[in-house]
């Protein structure tokens, strides 16, 4: 189970993450420094990790220092990430502008042609992300109420998509209110668990089929 983490990097080797594999760097002028400047990418990674213990980890670096990135970037790193066997992309990001969509869209359609399920945020209330919006993409949205270990299928104001906690890995010693949380530690969740549904039901090859899927089986819509 091969899964490709977009984001700030990965500190490797990080106790809550284990080995990674290096992938590329689309920033700097490293191509093979994937070291996580920010934190953010390795505490999505060990969310992932959390769930999955035996998968892949693959780190693709597209934030330096600071949470910018292009939507130019993000569409490269899901084709890279196609390109080079991954079966779940995790994308804890994600643009507002609508201009982007032909973009993500040609992504995703090579993305599907491999067999690659993106997962990313839909967005938030009622404002749509890209590409975690758009058709292809298992799109996610946080609800603090889900278990962090659980997963629902919901349809509501951003179309269907799943529902996962926003809450990451808990820190010893650190109470739940003072760790990190959002949008972004949901779709990190929701890639964990569902990587292991793939592992388990390697005919599952599209957004749809999972959805489909955990739908059928969670009795949510």
């Amino acid at each position: 189970m091969r899964i490709v983490v977009v984001d700030s990097g990965i500190a490797l080797n990080h106790p809550h993450v284990g080995a990674v594999t290096v992938g590329h760097a689309f920033v700097g002028e490293d191509a093979t420094d994937v070291v996580d400047r920010l934190g953010h990418g390795t505490a999505v990674a060990a969310a992932i990790r959390e769930k999955v213990p035996a998968a892949e980890l693959v780190a693709v670096r597209v934030l330096d220092r600071e949470l910018s990135t292009t939507a130019r970037l993000l569409s490269a790193a899901i084709e890279w990430a196609a390109e080079h066997g991954a079966r779940l992309v995790n994308l804890s990001l994600g643009t507002v502008n609508p201009a982007h969509i032909p973009l993500f869209e040609a992504a995703l359609v090579k993305a599907a042609s491999q067999g690659t399920v993106v997962v990313s945020a839909c967005g938030e209330e009622e404002q749509r992300w890209y590409p975690g919006s758009l058709p292809g993409v298992i799109g996610v949205v946080a609800d603090p109420e889900c278990p962090r270990f659980g997963v629902a299928v919901a349809t509501g104001p951003l179309g269907r998509a799943l529902v996962a906690s926003p809450f990451p890995r808990p820190i010893p010693g650190v109470v739940t209110e003072r760790n990190l949380s959002g949008v972004s530690f949901a779709v990190a969740n929701a890639t964990g668990l569902l990587a292991r549904v793939l592992m388990s039901e390697p005919q599952l090859r599209s957004a749809a089929d999972v959805l489909s899927w955990v739908a059928a089986r969670t009795g949510s819509n």
